[in-house]
Order: C-alpha cells, then structure tokens, then sequence
C-alpha cells in the first residue's frame, strides 16, 4: 500500500478501531512512567494519535496529536478539546528541530514501510530536545503484510524485526533503551521502549 492508499484504509476503519480498543489497560500505564521522567509542564508529541483515547487523553494538555488519517484527527477533536492536533506524515513531522520534551508512538510507527523506519526515528530524534524521551511500541517479529479484514478493512503492516528496530533506534541517536512487555488494547501483549534523545 502507498501512503495515500495507507491513509484512506485509516479513514476507513477509524471509527471501528476507536470503539474496538479497550481505552484502559497497563500499556496506557507506560505513559505515568514516561512523565515522571520529563521536566515539568512537559510538551509531549504522540505519534498516530488517531481518536486519541488511549495516549493522548493521557497526556498533559496542549499536547501535540499527528496523524495522517483525517478521520481519526476529527474523532480527537471530538473527544478532546484542548489537544492540539495535526494532519501529517510521521516521516516528515511538521515541528521545529527541539520543540517536544517527549514523543509517544503506540501502534505506530510498523505501518510505515520499514525501509522508512529510519527516516521517522531520525525525525522523532530531530524534533526532540536534548534529553528528550522517546516511548514507542516495539515489533516484535519481521514482516511486511496487508491484513485484509483487519477492523473491517484492509491495513499495512511491516517491520524489520524486533533487533534492527533497536539498532536502527540508537543509530538515529536514541540511548538508555529499556524495554517492558504490557497489555495492548487489543487483548494481547506488546513490548514497549523508552529511549532518550543523546
């Protein structure tokens, strides 16, 4: 799938995905984690916000949503009121270098094509500040696929394997990686990464 292609089957499923996800569970816990380790009034960047309820709602207000898909930003808008939201491409993001304190990517960044990868952990590095952390899921496995009836539609998913992601996360000059392995919102469990900008 393009990235045109990618962002229609977000369209699409949108509503459906925001109403399948379970909106509490221990990966949405990660986040306190992640804001006992900011300076104060942190401004923190999630990353594929989508309706924003299982990361952006639990972030501090004013935080920054980016998404692609159009009809997800619409559903943040309606749920929450003082997020500031953005239509964009996570491989391009439209922030000035060092403006966030933090980036949040949950199920994310694997519907990028991973020859990409790189280019959005360099973007995420490139707009964090100095010491700036980064919490991201991490894939465990190695794939590229188009999931048809996935949420009722069809959805890109790849990556390079759980190994390269971590490499590729410090070449972009990520360091202090630690991982932990939580509920997803979709019943199963997932590995998450904290990393801070060097």
């Amino acid at each position: 799938m393009d990235s045109n292609e990618r962002r229609r089957a977000w369209d699409e499923i949108a509503e459906t995905y925001a109403t399948r996800r379970d909106p509490d569970g221990s990966d949405a816990a990660l986040i306190e984690d992640l804001l006992e380790r900011c300076p104060p009034d942190p401004l923190v960047l999630d990353i594929g916000c989508g309706d924003g309820a299982r990361t952006l709602a639990n972030l501090p207000a004013g935080s920054l949503g980016l998404d692609f898909s159009r009809r997800g930003l619409e559903l943040a808008a309606e749920r929450l009121s003082d997020a500031q939201l953005v239509q964009g491409d996570m491989t391009a993001v439209p922030l000035a270098d060092g403006s966030v304190d933090a980036v949040t990517a949950y199920h994310a960044v694997f519907h990028v094509p991973r020859d990409r990868h790189p280019e959005v952990y360099r973007e995420l590095a490139r707009v964090l500040k100095p010491g700036g952390l980064l919490l991201q899921t991490l894939p465990g496995g190695r794939f590229e696929t188009v999931r048809r009836g996935w949420m009722g539609g069809s959805m890109f998913f790849s990556a390079p394997g759980r190994e390269r992601t971590l490499e590729q996360l410090r070449d972009a000059g990520f360091t202090g990686l630690q991982m932990e392995t939580v509920d997803d919102p979709l019943g199963s469990s997932s590995e998450f990464v904290f990393a801070e900008r060097s």
